[in-house]
């Protein structure tokens, strides 16, 4: 095991209880945490992109962004939390599972954006956040008192925001190429900025607030 994975592993099991925590507690805990991590995000946007003529479409788009995630988690009633933690899940097992199946099967490039993508991790994301959000659906009663039934059409809204994430994570991986850097920060050992582990999920929560705007 390579000490980067090591890296990666540890900062992951240190993190994810107190995020979840923040998640899950909501209220002034929630945005607390949200609005730290958009302060950390804006300024590791600012130093991978200041003086560029696309810097401030960032800006444009991450304040949209994280309105969507303020948005999700606070204006949904007995569903935000439920919601929020859907897409969480989703994004972050995409991750994994492109990272796993990715280091495993290797094979084709997606695309030279972002070299370390390959087709067998597309479909090991689509797998493992299938798989992951299943076992949520099936705990949900702890999460929020409406009835929730893993469907076609639940399969079709997790595939949809996997795919988000994963395009999220090339359009990202693209502007880090255009600046010449490897990652966004070094706040996260192993992983690099917030901005690098987070890089789908800025894509699926505006992705979904457009799709509840329309459905409702």
């Amino acid at each position: 095991m390579s000490q980067e994975l090591i890296k990666r592993i540890v900062s992951s099991i240190i993190l994810l209880p107190f995020v979840f925590f923040f998640i899950i507690k909501g209220s002034i805990f929630f945005n607390f945490f949200i609005s730290i991590c958009f302060i950390i995000i804006l300024y590791e946007w600012h130093n991978m992109s200041k003086n560029k003529q696309y810097e401030i479409y960032g800006y444009i788009f991450l304040f949209f962004s994280f309105y969507s995630v303020f948005f999700i988690r606070n204006e949904l009633g007995e569903i935000s939390l439920f919601l929020f933690l859907t897409i969480v899940i989703v994004c972050i097992s995409t991750d994994i599972g492109g990272y796993l199946f990715g280091k495993i099967f290797k094979g084709p490039k997606l695309t030279k954006i972002s070299p370390k993508k390959t087709y067998a991790g597309v479909f090991g994301g689509y797998f493992l956040s299938i798989i992951f959000t299943y076992i949520l659906i099936n705990y949900s009663k702890y999460f929020t008192v409406k009835f929730i039934n893993f469907g076609r059409d639940e399969l079709v809204l997790i595939l949809i925001i996997s795919t988000v994430s994963q395009i999220g994570d090339i359009i990202i991986s693209y502007f880090k190429r255009l600046s010449k850097i490897k990652d966004t920060g070094k706040l996260i050992p192993g992983h690099g900025g917030v901005l690098d582990r987070v890089d789908g999920m800025i894509f699926a929560f505006p992705f979904y607030y457009i799709f509840y705007t329309i459905m409702s």
